[in-house]
């Protein structure tokens, strides 16, 4: 059925139940995974005439949320070689999250996203969260909501 899974994560618990359930059908289809962690864009600031912003912090702002993503993907790494899964982490800086996660899709040549029905943002989304309301409307690579 199902060969190559991504499973996109923004860290939040959320999204860590998406990534267990996952794994778990990864291991009982016996498919690899791919975890995507998508890095958002930073803001374009309003300033005032004449101000300028430090080029070091804007580095020092993306550097600690690769960080960050590359923390999640380890924890993540962890519990797939536990389950026996096969694993690959995926970082990238896209243009919006949807974007990212169907171009990691198609990149890593997963037949199936396997997401979760909200992330960091909570029920913002109503029913559905935005991100993952715009991946279904989207990708042309089946979608797997677990809610």
């Amino acid at each position: 059925m199902f060969k190559k899974i991504l499973i996109p994560t923004d860290g939040s618990p959320v999204a860590a139940k998406a990534v267990k359930a996952g794994l778990e059908l990864a291991k009982e289809i016996g498919a690899t995974v791919v975890a995507y962690y998508g890095l958002d864009p930073m803001p374009a600031p309003y300033y005032g005439d004449g101000y300028t912003v430090d080029a070091r912090a804007i580095s020092d702002i993306e550097r600690s949320a690769r960080s960050a993503g590359e923390k999640v993907l380890a924890k993540i790494a962890q519990s797939a070689k536990a389950a026996g899964v096969s694993f690959t982490g995926l970082i990238d800086k896209p243009a919006t999250p949807y974007d990212g996660i169907i171009a990691a899709a198609k990149k890593s040549k997963c037949d199936v996203i396997f997401m979760s029905s909200h992330g960091r943002r909570g029920l913002a989304g109503l029913v559905l969260g935005s991100v993952t309301n715009k991946v279904l409307s989207h990708s042309k690579i089946p979608v797997l909501v677990y809610r």
